[in-house]
């Protein structure tokens, strides 16, 4: 079910379905609650799945000219407060695992799992802060030829052939996030803290899954950060880009479930 809370006087948009323990899913930059559809489907047979729309994506409001991680993660807990909820696992992909890990770091009484989802706990390098630059301006000068580049990388190059739907569909979700909410996410991202401290201290379960042919983060550098988890497990896609969840959905969810029960 499509619900809404109010979370500094904007609105913020979620799906709400199943009973049980709760999972927490977070989508990624361009994303929307909507891109976890099947993973939705799936986890919701067994737990109570709360999908969010991040702020300035799907059918969240935008909160400013930039949204850093800890504004976002402070959304989060809006809506987990406004739903009476006290303890949950977090599953965020990319940019949603950023916010996880503001959360985590925010809120770390709350949770019972982590996953980053093709994600990482560093910062952006200043090579990749000049990156965020660049994009800001090919974001004002052409939003939808940006965003259909953009969600096209975020697959393997080898899967673009077999994915077309998949793909087609992550498309049209990026294409209806707002310009604004773009930028404000694309400075987020550039100025976030890295938190790779947080994966050594914390004793509740991480799953990092990681793509080979990952485009986005390099899967060598998500291997060795892997490392430094306390009570960490990798799923290691071998045959996947940055979007493991649509390119091997089957293998994602079983993997995911096994997370989960070691989570609960």
């Amino acid at each position: 079910m499509i619900k809404t809370c109010i979370h500094k006087n904007e609105t913020v948009t979620f799906y709400d379905k199943g009973k049980g323990r709760v999972v927490v899913l977070l989508h990624g930059f361009l994303g929307s609650y909507q891109i976890w559809e099947q993973t939705i489907n799936n986890l919701s047979k067994s737990y109570r799945v709360i999908a969010i729309d991040l702020p300035g994506h799907g059918d969240t409001s935008c909160f400013g000219y930039a949204h850093s991680m800890e504004l976002m993660a402070k959304c989060v807990k809006t809506v987990l407060g406004f739903l009476r909820l006290k303890k949950y696992v977090i599953i965020g992909h990319s940019m949603g695992g950023y916010v996880g890990l503001a959360f985590a770091d925010l809120f770390p009484d709350n949770l019972k799992g982590l996953c980053l989802y093709h994600s990482t706990a560093f910062s952006d390098s200043e090579e990749k802060k000049k990156d965020r630059l660049r994009a800001i301006s090919a974001v004002k000068a052409n939003k939808n030829v940006y965003t259909v580049a953009t969600i096209k990388n975020l697959f393997a190059s080898k899967n673009l052939k077999y994915l077309k739907p998949e793909i087609s569909f992550a498309t049209s979700i990026a294409k209806k996030t707002s310009k604004k909410g773009i930028v404000a996410a694309l400075f987020g991202m550039k100025d976030r803290f890295s938190r790779d401290i947080i994966l050594g201290l914390v004793t509740y379960p991480i799953l990092m899954v990681i793509g080979k042919y990952d485009n986005i983060l390099p899967c060598e550098q998500l291997l060795e950060q892997a490392k430094t988890i306390k009570n960490g497990s990798i799923l290691y896609l071998e045959h996947d880009g940055h979007f493991g969840f649509l390119e091997s959905q089957k293998k994602s969810n079983k993997e995911l479930r096994k997370f989960l029960r070691k989570c609960f």
